[in-house]
């Protein structure tokens, strides 16, 4: 049977006729109030509150031991360590263990606190009705005379040397904090300036592993190249790489405008650094009929026919070119390193 037919059955106890009918017509919508509080299997039986106890002490102890194998990881594994972990593949053990610990203990000390406030603590809700917060004139007059007398008693307006002296104090004390990022890693020192590209070192195709012919370049193509000598498994192939990766394209000859650009290619093989010199993002997108290469994380846009200015987009600099030529046997080879710095500018530059 629907409400529509007995509409009696939920309305509230009766208190009187005439009273009901006009609360109905002051607020139809009353508030219906709190539902009726239920009791959780904890609150009833004592060996089930043990068990949640038990459950919330094992995850403290277990955020505990995990906090130990922080500390302890810093001491057993060395930064230079690489281990492999399915499925991350090659990672830095000390990173691992680290980011391992840390999250487990931190997991274990909110799902403790969760299951313990869930399960142990008291869940009946209380109302309290709001009330102002806003002071009385009497207290807001009061505070007002307590600062102006603590203020003249303060001499801050005729003791002027306290008062500067005070103001310089502040304003230098938060620079000692700056010390603090001098523990955030090593200086860069002259590490940004240069890449293992030097005279002779032979390109090598990125997919192939191979040594690079200049037919092995098709006009129009883009490929991506690194120096001789550098392999995947190497401990510092990524702090390599994300300086000295290439990429070499073919244009005609005729379609390129910058004269350094010709001199330095070699029968329109060109190799430009694949680094974006907007914040370090690997180029891989080109256009060969405008000779145009797009970073995909912002849309710098380079033209490799033209020096590899930008011609769109946040990059602040043109990529740096890489003077190659052709060895005695065939193969591409540098003859220096770029002429300048790779990727995006840094604070040493100059």
């Amino acid at each position: 049977m629907s409400s529509q037919e007995n509409p009696e059955e939920n309305l509230p106890a009766e208190q009187g006729a005439e009273g009901h009918s006009a609360e109905l017509a002051k607020n139809p919508f009353a508030d219906p109030g709190l539902p009726p509080h239920e009791h959780r299997i904890q609150d009833l039986d004592e060996q089930a509150a043990k068990r949640s106890e038990r459950v919330v002490a094992f995850l403290f102890t277990l955020s505990m031991l995990a906090t130990a194998g922080f500390i302890a990881s810093y001491v057993i594994f060395k930064p230079s360590k690489i281990v492999y972990i399915f499925p991350f593949g090659h990672v830095s053990a000390l990173n691992f263990s680290l980011g391992l610990t840390l999250g487990l203990a931190l997991f274990c000390i909110g799902a403790g606190a969760v299951h313990w406030a869930r399960t142990l603590m008291s869940d009946v809700e209380l109302v309290d009705e709001r009330h102002g917060i806003e002071a009385d004139p009497e207290v807001k007059a009061k505070v007002l005379a307590d600062f102006k007398q603590g203020a003249k008693e303060s001499v801050l307006g005729r003791r002027k040397l306290i008062r500067n002296s005070m103001f310089g104090a502040l304003s230098l004390v938060p620079l000692s904090g700056i010390v603090l990022l001098r523990d955030l890693g090593p200086l860069p020192e002259k590490k940004l300036r240069s890449t293992l590209w030097a005279k002779g070192k032979l390109l090598v195709n990125m997919n192939t592993d191979e040594p690079m012919r200049p037919e092995d370049v098709a006009t129009g193509s883009l490929t991506f190249a690194k120096p001789e000598g550098l392999e995947e498994h190497d401990e510092d192939f990524q702090n390599q790489i994300a300086k000295a990766a290439l990429m070499i394209i073919r244009i005609a000859p005729d379609n390129i405008k910058d004269k350094r650009e010709l001199d330095w290619s070699h029968d329109g093989i060109v190799a430009f650094s694949k680094i974006c010199t907007h914040v370090g993002c690997p180029i891989s997108l080109y256009e060969q009929q405008t000779h145009h290469v797009l970073c995909p994380c912002h849309q710098s846009t380079f033209d490799l026919s033209d020096g590899a200015r930008v011609i769109f987009g946040p990059a602040g600099h043109p990529l740096p070119q890489l003077r190659i030529a052709v060895n005695e046997d065939g193969y591409l080879e540098a003859l220096g390193d770029f002429d300048q710095p790779v990727g995006p500018a840094f604070w040493e530059r100059g």
